[in-house]
């Protein structure tokens, strides 16, 4: 009987580590993923800003300006992300702990 409980302590203990492994593995994956994306995201916000700030520029026959506007558009939204930032904050918290549960 005790060699029974025993064994089946090490077969949970070796079952509790391959889930643990899982997870660690999923979870570099999907950061990896993430910042290959974050960083192509980026490249792509910065040249689309440039494009943008041209033509408003090209429209407003004064490029300072279409650059003015595009940082007026960033101001605004970082106000945003400071008014919001808890729930910002708690929004992503929940998703991150309900990836690792399941």
């Amino acid at each position: 009987m005790i060699e029974t409980i025993k064994e089946y302590a090490s077969k949970r203990i070796d079952l509790l580590k391959i889930e643990a492994t899982e997870k660690s593995s999923l979870s570099a994956g999907l950061i990896t993923y993430f910042i290959v994306l974050l960083v192509a995201f980026a490249f792509f916000i910065i040249l689309f800003n440039f494009g943008i700030a041209f033509l408003i520029g090209k429209a407003l026959d004064n490029t300072s300006y279409g650059f003015l506007i595009v940082a007026g558009f960033y101001f605004l939204l970082m106000i945003f992300v400071v008014v919001f930032k808890n729930k910002i904050v708690n929004s992503v918290a929940d998703q991150v702990i309900k990836f690792l549960n399941h």
